[in-house]
């Protein structure tokens, strides 16, 4: 029983990550069409910007909280040269995301080379429940997570901006007509994404160290777990992500995790071919 408590425990603490990572892609994919394939650099931007606050002398919190700021106004500034200029063709959206994941990770691969950097926990040590020991910091996590999940929630349902991104969401052409500027609501729909996903990095950097791959394998799992949850919603990523974050988290306990990460995405992929439209069908909240 006190391993099958522990297990959840490390399950639900990945899951929170995956649910940051993939809350972000998805809020993109649903609002502007486009799937960010430089979601995974923005995490990996995120743990970096967090290991040059520490190396600078100040406290780990502090990066952690410059963090998602900072990938944030770089996804702003992203959105407003580049990304913007092919919301008419998806595709090429896509390819030019994924082509500036790659020149972010290429920057940061020569700034740190083939190292693994640490960056110590903020809050270290552990709580003791039933005499079991669970990892303060992961705990931290589960709750940041939590409670960024509603934020976002009350942004987009309960906040006039959030009610210009659903209206942007449902009818581009109406929203523009009634005074909306959706090309603003896009560079803030972007920047917010990236910026989910540069707190991701700065939170999961103590737990899995900085290198310059990180943020690959955090983008395949959002990229997939949008899928099974399906786009249109705030529902649906993080129902996805919920799902996958758990399966790539529980399978490696009873299997290895190369046949772990094969699995996952055979079930996604059998998922996705009887239900296209994904867990949560539909646009809205």
């Amino acid at each position: 029983m006190d391993n099958l408590i522990m297990a959840v425990f490390e399950i639900a603490s990945f899951g929170a990550i995956v649910v940051l990572v993939v809350l972000g892609l998805g809020i993109i994919a649903s609002m502007m069409g486009i799937f960010n394939f430089a979601q995974g650099e923005f995490v990996l931007l995120g743990a970096y910007v967090t290991y040059i606050v520490h190396t600078a002398g100040l406290p780990v919190w502090l990066g952690m909280i410059a963090a998602p700021f900072v990938v944030g106004a770089l996804g702003f500034v992203l959105e407003r040269l580049i990304v913007r200029r092919f919301y008419a063709a998806p595709i090429v959206a896509m390819l030019g995301t994924y082509a500036l994941g790659l020149i972010i990770r290429e920057i940061v691969r020569g700034l740190i080379g083939g190292l693994y950097l640490s960056v110590p926990e903020p809050v270290g040590g552990s709580v003791t429940i039933g005499g079991m020991h669970f990892s303060t910091w992961r705990l931290v996590i589960i709750v940041i997570t939590a409670l960024v999940m509603a934020g976002s929630y009350l942004l987009l349902a309960r906040t006039a901006f959030g009610l210009r991104i659903r209206a942007s969401l449902e009818n581009p052409a109406l929203a523009r007509a009634s005074g909306i500027s959706t090309n603003a609501i896009y560079g803030a729909t972007f920047a917010f994404g990236a910026a989910l996903a540069g707190l991701a990095g700065a939170l999961i950097v103590p737990v899995f160290t900085l290198f310059a791959d990180l943020g690959i394998r955090f983008l395949i799992q959002g990229f997939v777990a949008v899928m099974v949850g399906g786009i249109g919603s705030f529902a649906g990523p993080v129902a996805g992500a919920g799902l996958i974050g758990t399966l790539s988290a529980a399978l490696p306990w009873v299997i290895s995790p190369v046949i772990a990460d094969v699995a996952v995405f055979v079930l996604a992929i059998i998922f996705i071919k009887f239900r296209p439209q994904g867990l949560v069908a539909g646009k809205g909240v």
